[in-house]
Parts: C-alpha cells; sequence; structure tokens
C-alpha cells in the first residue's frame, strides 16, 4: 500500500533504528510542556470557542460546534404532547446503552428497582466498542490508589474535582475486580497475574487490557449480563427531551423511535445520562475515533434540564490516529502501540518527543512537527502524519509481541497491505474523548433533582485532560455508582405531574438573549452530505 516514495522515506526510519534502541528520549519540562500546548493544542485556538449566552453556565466556553446544538430549539418545538400517556413506567430510566449504560442498569437492578435502557442504535453501539488500550487500576504491589490518584490529577493539570478523582481511583480495584469475576477475559500470565502495562502519564504498570479490543470483550461481558438478568432494552430510541415534574425535578424522558418516527414518553422516579461523548461533531474539522451516534446528546439535554457544564472546552485528541491508508483515515491507533515501545519519527527519522507524554502533550508535539516545523510525512491521500516505528515493538518484546498483544491493530493494516510488524505506521492526531460535561458529583448526581449522570456525557473527573485508560475505569466506576444511588433513591421517590415546561422557558431565553436559530436538537445522527440537513 505504500508508494515507492513512501518506501524511500522508511529507509531513513530503518537507518536510525538501531541507534535508538534502548535509549529513551527525555521527557519535557513543565515549562516547554505549557509553551507546546499553548501553541499547538487546538484547545487554545479561541477563535473555536464561544461562550454561551443562556442556560446554567451561561458565559461558560464551548466549542462552537456544541454551541450551536446547545443554543438550538427542541425537536419538539411544534408538537403537542401528551405527558398523561405514558409509555414506559419504570423506577429507573437510563439514556444510552454503552458500558456506563449497562454499569448502570446491572446495579440498579441489584437494588430490586425496575430499570429501562432507552439507546439510540443498537444496545452496545457505543464508545465502550471502540476503546482499545485498557483500564487503570492500582492492583499491584508496587502501586496505590495514592498513586494512581496523582497521576490522574498530573494528567489533568491539577483542575480535576478532587473528591470525583479520589472516588475513582479508590473503586479501581474492585472494579477489575467485578469485571474479571463477570467473565471479562483480561491478559493474564501463566499463573493467572494480570498483565499490566504503562500508559502516557502514568508512574506505574496498571493499564489491564484485553489484547488490543478492551473496550469490546467489556461491552460483551456487560450486555451479555444485561440480556441476562431480563433488563429490557429499547433500541433505536434516543431520548429528545429530559421530562422533569411540576416541582423541576427528573421524571423521564420523551424518547424517539428512530423506525417508525413516534415519539414515546417514559416516565421515571431517577434518570442516568449515560449517552457517550461528542466526536461526530468533528471539532475543527478533525477526524474522530468515535462511533456514529457520538452527537453529544446527553449535553444538550441535561443542559436544557438545568444541569450544568464544566469542562466543556476542554477535548482530547488523541495523538495516533490512521494518517494513512485514507480508508481508515482518523481511525484510532491505540496508545498501547507507544506503551509497548512504539516511538514516534519524522520525516528524517527522527524521534522528536518522549513517546509517552500525556495525551494533549504527545498530540501537540505531532501537530507541531507536521505544521511549524515542516518535518511530518505527505501521504498518498494529501494528509499529512508521523511515523510510528512499530517494528521496534518486536524488537524490544520479542518476535510474536504484536501478533499476541495487538491482533486486531495488526489484521486492520494487513488489509490495506501494511504489515506494522515489518513497516512502521503513518499517524496524526485525532479527536477522541470530551474531557468536559454535566458536571457530577460523587454519586454521578447532578444539581438536577433525580437526574444522574454517568460515562463521557459527566464532567469533573479527568479535569482538562484524561489519561489512557480511565476512560474505561469511569464507565465502570461511576456507572455503578449512579446506577447504586438511583435504584436506592427511587424508593422514596413520589413523580408528581410531568411537564415540558422547561423546555418552554429554555426556548424564551433564547430569544430574549437574541439568538435566532433554525438549528434543532439533539442532533442524534451526524450527516456527511452537502447541503441537506439530517432530520431524524
Amino acid at each position: 500500500m505504500y508508494t515507492a516514495e513512501m518506501r524511500v522515506l522508511i529507509k531513513k526510519v530503518e537507518a536510525t533504528r538501531e541507534q535508538r534502541l534502548g535509549v529513551q528520549f527525555p521527557r519535557m519540562s513543565a515549562k516547554e510542556k505549557e509553551d507546546i500546548l499553548k501553541e499547538n493544542y487546538p484547545d487554545y485556538k479561541e477563535e473555536e470557542f464561544k461562550n454561551l449566552s443562556v442556560g446554567p453556565s451561561k458565559g461558560s466556553k464551548v466549542p462552537l460546534q456544541l454551541a450551536e446544538l446547545i443554543e438550538a430549539k427542541s425537536r419538539l418545538q411544534n408538537l403537542d404532547m401528551d405527558l398523561t400517556k405514558v409509555d414506559y413506567d419504570v423506577d429507573v430510566l437510563i439514556i444510552g446503552g454503552g458500558g456506563a449504560g449497562a454499569s448502570a442498569a446491572l446495579e440498579a437492578h441489584k437494588t430490586g428497582a425496575n430499570v429501562l435502557i432507552a439507546t439510540k442504535l443498537r444496545f452496545g453501539d457505543a464508545n465502550t466498542m471502540m476503546a482499545e488500550g485498557g483500564i487503570q487500576a492500582a492492583d499491584k504491589p508496587d502501586d496505590s490508589p495514592a498513586k494512581h490518584y496523582m497521576d490522574v490529577m498530573g494528567g489533568g493539570h491539577f483542575t480535576n474535582k478532587k473528591e470525583l478523582v479520589n472516588a475513582l481511583v479508590m473503586d479501581a480495584p474492585g472494579a477489575i475486580k467485578w469485571l474479571n469475576e463477570l467473565g471479562v477475559m483480561f491478559d493474564k500470565e501463566k499463573d493467572g497475574t494480570m498483565v499490566t502495562t504503562h500508559g502516557g502519564g502514568t508512574s506505574r504498570k496498571r493499564m489491564h487490557a484485553a489484547a488490543d479490543y478492551s473496550g469490546a470483550e467489556i461491552m460483551r461481558v456487560l450486555r451479555d449480563e444485561v440480556i441476562n438478568k431480563g433488563i429490557e432494552v429499547v433500541e433505536f430510541s434516543p431520548a429528545v427531551e429530559i421530562i422533569l415534574d411540576k416541582d423541576g425535578k427528573a421524571a423521564g424522558a420523551v424518547l424517539f423511535n428512530i423506525e417508525t418516527e413516534e415519539y414515546l414518553i417514559a416516565r421515571a422516579k431517577t434518570v442516568i445520562i449515560t449517552t457517550g461523548g461528542a466526536g461526530r461533531l468533528h471539532y475543527q474539522g478533525f477526524p474522530t475515533t468515535n462511533h456514529y451516534g457520538a452527537t453529544a446528546d446527553g449535553l444538550v439535554l441535561g443542559y436544557r434540564a438545568g444541569a450544568e457544564l464544566i469542562f466543556a472546552d476542554a477535548v482530547q485528541y488523541h495523538p495516533t490516529g490512521v494518517a494513512y491508508p485514507p480508508q481508515i483515515f482518523g481511525a484510532l491507533v491505540t496508545e498501547k502501540v507507544r506503551s509497548l515501545g512504539a516511538t514516534p519519527l519524522n520525516i528524517d527519522g527522527e524521534q522528536f518527543t518522549y513517546h509517552l507524554e500525556t495525551r494533549d502533550v504527545e498530540t501537540s508535539a505531532l501537530i507541531r512537527e507536521c505544521h511549524i516545523r515542516n518535518k511530518g510525512i505527505d501521504t498518498a491521500a494529501g494528509e499529512k502524519g508521523i511515523w510510528l516505528d512499530t517494528p521496534l515493538i518486536e524488537l524490544i518484546n520479542g518476535e510474536g509481541t504484536i501478533e499476541k498483544r495487538l491482533p486486531a491493530m495488526l489484521r486492520m493494516y494487513q488489509k490495506f497491505g501494511i504489515d506494522m510488524r515489518i513497516d512502521p505506521i503513518l499517524v496524526y492526531p485525532t479527536l477522541h474523548y470530551q474531557n468536559g460535561g454535566l458536571l457530577i458529583d460523587e454519586n454521578g448526581q447532578t444539581k438536577v433533582e433525580n437526574l444522574y449522570v454517568a460515562g463521557e456525557a459527566s464532567g469533573g473527573i479527568h479535569g482538562s485532560n484524561r489519561l489512557m485508560g480511565n476512560s474505561l475505569l469511569d464507565i465502570i466506576v461511576f456507572g455503578r455508582r449512579a446506577g447504586s444511588h438511583a435504584g436506592q433513591n427511587c424508593k422514596n421517590v413520589n413523580v408528581k405531574e410531568l411537564s415540558l415546561n422547561h423546555v418552554k422557558k429554555y426556548h424564551k431565553s433564547l430569544c430574549k438573549n437574541g439568538i435566532i436559530t433554525d438549528k434543532i436538537s439533539p442532533m442524534l445522527l451526524p450527516h456527511y452530505t452537502h447541503g441537506r440537513e439530517n432530520n431524524k
């Protein structure tokens, strides 16, 4: 698949390989990190953000594409909804069918609550499925939750909500134990000891993985467990508004059946938003690793209902997305590739940054090399990229390591005639994760009573930057916490008259603040055709 010109450049990588073997590139100082972020990281481009004009976080900064959806009209604006005709009446309504939603459902079910999962696509179609590298937990003798805590705080530039980080790291060993007992097939030594590796910004090897399809393996097990417990799941039925009761407490949602185009009323004593991220908004024109339904629905719905946003301007661009071949442009090249020893190299075969800096710093280094120093590699598809020297993995860890530890990635590239055991691969940053979201407490609660959030739609845990392996951990820890608390809480809730008055008030607020728009939200599904709006 590589052109003759690219083959010539690969010779430069091979020429420097022996001298790089066993030599660690120096890490950046705190000042160098600060400078490279300000110069190159997309979050620092002020023109790509807007201060919100309405809502509970009025004045806060968010990406332009997200602002457009938050300051849009409801899909129900011209509909007269009869909220007395209830289609689903449950204790706990979970909006979203990924890892956080499944974890929440299992814990809520354990309390005896009647649980319903309503999901946009199929149950399991979520960013959880796309996660490859692993899940962090300090469960080895040389590690501790305290060390994990400091890594998380440092990775988030010490902007994280401390109480949320504490919950994350303290629950982490138990989360791994829970998943292992459910049947997740983690990588293990012959004696049963968990295999762990480093991630960017980690001081200990605490990354637990299932080859390079960790998220898919976790989702497989959680999905089966939900089905085995008999928990009801309604597919192809995204929520389009949160319903409050007359006292302003969360009391359900309006669902939209994508197949029949019917609106359905789900009444609930507690509601948990687990809708995932926003990658399909393609902030600043970046490609994305996210699944098709990641369109920030939960942020829009929760905010309109009165939940606050935090760090919504903090977006994670994964340093290594596929730059070539074009058929998989933007697909994730897991950080595990670098944790096993692959290093980033420029057009001259030179390493220009430590291979396991935090993701925002690593991303900034790649962008600088390509666009400031002009030392990126021009691909045959007209993009720029950086070499990731994957053959080093076999030299460092032994022949067969890539096939054993990165089988899915190996097969992905082999489909296009590239053998990453022999040749380096080309990478460039790709839109990966919504670091911030709806503000929660340790139990996943928002400031709207009886409304919870878990997973990527929540905010505060990771601060302004997330470390590898803490997203899969996040969905398990806070999915379980939200589910357990909502399941217990619903026993004391009496739902009063249902209302969508908050939506009408939001529309009035748009007008009052001079926002004239023909946009409607949530988006639900992205559109990739020019000149056509997707109104599904």
